[in-house]
């Protein structure tokens, strides 16, 4: 089979490796799809602090079941699933109460383990997750994502009737504010810098979007939310003006969600957070049961994945990929590598 592995900062090289057997517990995934994410592009691009090269990368990802090892129940073969990514100890503190995603052990495939860019990869059969017979592969590999947006919107408590502003309206904030439409909220705002991306956010029934370059979070939440203002903040974009908006804007006993990664420090005004009872909250990864609603989410079509991708591209123009999200940058989301060359999505790369 052939393997896609970062041996370096902008180098992917293909090897041909036999195809693995799965073992006791196991399941074989012939993979279909893998989405690249953000944090996939600062391994590309050897700005990822916890990782080490060569890496084989892969988080986002759909298969199909194509072998079953001893012991394994509840799966069959030819099954759509994907599967969680983390690697835990299940002896630690967080994992000994269930907060598995925040193991003081962990790791996660395609970072600090082996990911699934390759034909064939094995995982644990009680990592996976099974999808409808009516998925597409490109939903598929969507679950991860959406399990992120499932699990901060889960962390904020009560959406019902609550006025919601998202700072970044990438792949995570564009699903957080769908997950937060799915969970009743009454009117989400959603901020970027990127007029295609505020457009897809508009595509997919976010109420309302704010261009930071063109009027303030501010002026956009009083114009949108008038006197109510809006409740439950959710920071996506990773960087401090965004923190510094939500903190002063958002009311009195609220509840800000972080979930953004920063890549400098950022300061906080304290002062406002303890004066203003605001609770904040970080949100780490998802849990097995994220994957689940979210699965059901796009099954239902509650959340919409196509409106976010950008293109496709074969899998041994993995590269490429990363040249395109360089030189698009703002003007792209999500792009998805078709492994299975058998069902090659129409208008890929080649």
């Amino acid at each position: 089979m052939r393997q896609a592995i970062v041996t370096g900062p902008g180098e992917i090289d293909f090897r041909d490796l036999d195809e693995p057997i799965a073992g006791n517990g196991q399941v074989r995934i012939r993979i279909q799809r893998i989405g690249i994410c953000g944090s996939d592009i600062h391994v590309f691009h050897g700005k990822h602090p916890f990782v080490t090269y060569p890496l084989v990368q892969g988080h986002e990802y759909a298969g199909v079941i194509d072998q079953i090892g001893e012991g394994v129940t509840g799966i069959k073969i030819g099954n759509n699933v994907t599967a969680t990514p983390q690697e835990t100890c299940g002896g630690c503190p967080p994992c000994s109460r269930g907060q598995y995603n925040a193991c003081e052990s962990l790791k996660v495939r395609g970072f600090q383990a082996p990911g699934c860019a390759q034909e064939y990869f094995l995982t644990e059969a009680d990592k996976v997750i099974v999808l409808p017979d009516t998925f597409e592969p490109d939903q598929g590999a969507f679950v991860e994502p959406v399990a992120v947006a499932v699990h901060a919107t889960g962390l904020a408590g009560n959406l019902t009737g609550k006025n919601i502003v998202v700072s970044g309206a990438g792949t995570i904030g564009n699903f957080i504010g769908q997950a937060c439409k799915c969970l009743g909220a009454a009117k989400v705002l959603i901020a970027d810098i990127s007029e295609y991306r505020l457009q897809v956010a508009s595509e997919v029934g976010i109420d309302a979007v704010c261009n930071v370059t063109e009027e303030s979070l501010e002026y956009a939440a009083k114009r949108f939310f008038g006197e109510a203002g809006y409740d439950i903040a959710v920071e996506v974009a990773g960087v401090e003006d965004s923190l510094d908006a939500l903190v002063a804007g958002v009311g009195k006993g609220g509840t800000l969600v972080l979930v953004g990664v920063f890549g400098e420090r950022p300061s906080v005004d304290m002062s406002v957070v303890c004066e203003h009872e605001l609770i904040l909250k970080g949100s780490m990864m998802y849990l097995r049961e994220d994957f689940k609603k979210a699965a059901q989410w796009i099954a239902s079509g509650h959340i919409q994945t196509e409106p976010l991708i950008s293109r496709h591209f074969t899998f041994e123009d993995f590269s490429s990929a990363y040249d395109y999200l360089e030189e698009e940058g703002e003007s792209a989301l999500k792009v998805i590598i078709d492994v299975d060359r058998k069902k090659l999505k129409l208008g890929s790369s080649d």
